[in-house]
């Protein structure tokens, strides 16, 4: 069966900022493909449409979903959109399911409202779509806390310096994970890169 995985990048990012996720799945015999979009001039769920319109066209038997932070978000519109996909399994890793406590107050600054654009609505403000559990959903969390969300304030709990723990817990995941990286550690580090690639094949991260 051809297997290929959808990868979806954060805010501010292109589809190949997953780079280091992607070199680790395609060893593991996975085609990946990138998917880019506007994370600020459009909405989640319009990013939503042009990423079912993309993954509709892969030719594929198996069609797997990977999102970093807000990329999660609008692979959940995406469910929420088009529930019926190709078989295969989704992973989140760093993304504020339950809205984003450092973007809600970063949202209070008009500077901050334009550089955050329409990634707020229905996405990093909360509001987004339930998980219906169309299929097998892992979640990945960073521990580490480093990174802009410290400055801004707003963080409680466990984080990775950009995404509390508990923002990224969602009703009806499959396996929930907390590694010792922060924010941009859940793109770069190889320990991610391998739980991704465990829980696309066995439905579960490695303990």
């Amino acid at each position: 069966m051809r297997e290929a995985v959808v990868l979806v990048h954060g805010i501010w990012m292109r589809g190949g900022s997953l780079f280091i996720i992607a070199r680790c799945l395609q060893s593991g015999g996975f085609n990946c493909y990138p998917f880019t979009y506007a994370s600020v001039r459009r909405t989640a769920a319009q990013n939503a449409e042009r990423l079912h319109a993309f993954s509709s066209g892969l030719e594929a038997d198996i069609v797997h979903f990977v999102g970093h932070s807000l990329g999660g978000i609008v692979i959940l519109h995406l469910f929420d959109r088009y529930p019926r996909q190709r078989p295969g399994r989704v992973v989140f890793a760093g993304s504020p399911v339950n809205g984003s406590a450092v973007a809600q107050r970063s949202a209070a600054n008009p500077i901050s409202q334009v550089l955050l654009g329409n990634s707020l609505r229905r996405a990093l403000m909360g509001g987004t779509p339930a998980w219906r559990g169309a299929r097998d959903l892992g979640v990945i969390a960073g521990s580490r806390s480093l990174g802009v969300g410290r400055l801004l304030g707003g963080l409680r709990g466990t984080n990775d310096g950009t995404v509390s723990v508990d923002e990224t817990r969602i009703p009806g995941a499959t396996d929930h994970i907390v590694l010792p990286v922060t924010h941009t550690g859940l793109v770069i580090s190889r320990a991610v890169a391998d739980q991704v690639q465990a829980f696309l094949r066995n439905g579960e991260f490695m303990r």
